[in-house]
């Protein structure tokens, strides 16, 4: 599989044209993501672009300005479409610097989702990290319903993850069912396991929950950090156009690999958007939107 390498002092990356995915991000020789192998297929969607929708969509059905669509299902075992449609796709490459890449994709038309919308995602390292933005532009003739999120594993350090700490500036998650991880209601973090606005340590507590309630400062920026044991640590940054945050920590059953990462996905909407509605992208016919968001050392 085609990929592209950047580099800019201390960091290094690797980008592939399928699904436009962050394979390895490092600074100096430490990982601040987990990688995956070149070529093959990416493990649980390891830093894709997740488009035309992050996270799940219930029954792989949904009704939008009055026509109902019915998408393949991929997650078998909960009955869902996951992810979005960009993900397979072998992206086509605009530009690449020593330190920058530009992929683009066109997501459909395609069963369940009949519109053409054209995807175009920016890499660049610089001194500060990994920056990315990711633009969707309607070709199609009608309103397109769009949501979009990164899917990164962060990598704090050596320790094991439950030796983290982490700092997760949201006030509200969104409790799912246990069986599908379909959305039940938003509920506060106060007296909750899942309470990390101030930074502590994430033990034995098993995540895989979307956030909100997120503060922003003045500048419209936020960010989750990732501590480790020996003092390294990861962040992520993004604005204000990611109003939700899946957290996943990555935990499999035997004889998988456990808890190797922590998922850090800023969203543009809630699982299950394209039912609910929520904070669910509207494209006009020629319009365009960006959303953008940044992984750095500590």
């Amino acid at each position: 599989m085609t990929e592209y390498g950047l580099r800019h002092g201390d960091y290094t990356a690797v980008i592939t044209a399928r699904g436009a995915a962050v394979r390895v991000l490092q600074h100096g020789e430490r990982d601040l993501i987990v990688p995956f192998p070149e070529g093959g297929p990416i493990p649980d969607y390891r830093g894709i672009i997740a488009a035309p929708w992050p996270n799940r969509i219930a029954d792989g059905k949904y009704t939008f300005r009055g026509a109902e669509y019915r998408l393949p299902i991929n997650e078998v075992e909960r009955d869902c479409a996951l992810h979005g449609l960009a993900f397979p796709l072998v992206w086509t490459l605009k530009e690449h610097t020593e330190s920058a890449v530009v992929l683009t994709c066109s997501v459909g038309p395609a069963p369940g989702y009949p519109f053409l919308v054209k995807v175009t995602a920016h890499y660049r390292l610089d001194a500060d990290g990994l920056h990315a933005a990711v633009t969707a532009t309607n070709f199609s003739a009608e309103t397109a319903p769009y949501g979009v999120c990164p899917h990164p594993y962060l990598v704090a350090g050596p320790a094991p993850l439950d030796e983290w700490t982490l700092e997760v500036p949201a006030s509200e998650f969104l409790d799912v069912t246990p069986d599908r991880l379909l959305p039940v209601a938003v509920r506060a973090v106060d007296g909750h396991e899942f309470d990390f606005r101030t930074p502590r340590s994430i033990g034995a507590t098993k995540i895989d929950h979307a956030f909100t309630g997120i503060t922003f400062n003045d500048a419209g920026r936020t960010r989750l950090v990732a501590r480790d044991p020996s003092g390294t640590g990861v962040g992520m940054a993004w604005d204000r156009t990611c109003q939700w945050l899946q957290i996943h920590t990555a935990d499999k059953q035997p004889p998988a690999r456990n808890r190797l990462g922590l998922a850090v996905e800023p969203m543009t909407c809630p699982p299950d958007a394209f039912n609910s509605g929520q904070n669910l992208i509207q494209l006009e016919p020629g319009e365009s939107y960006e959303v953008s968001w940044k992984i750095f050392a500590m």
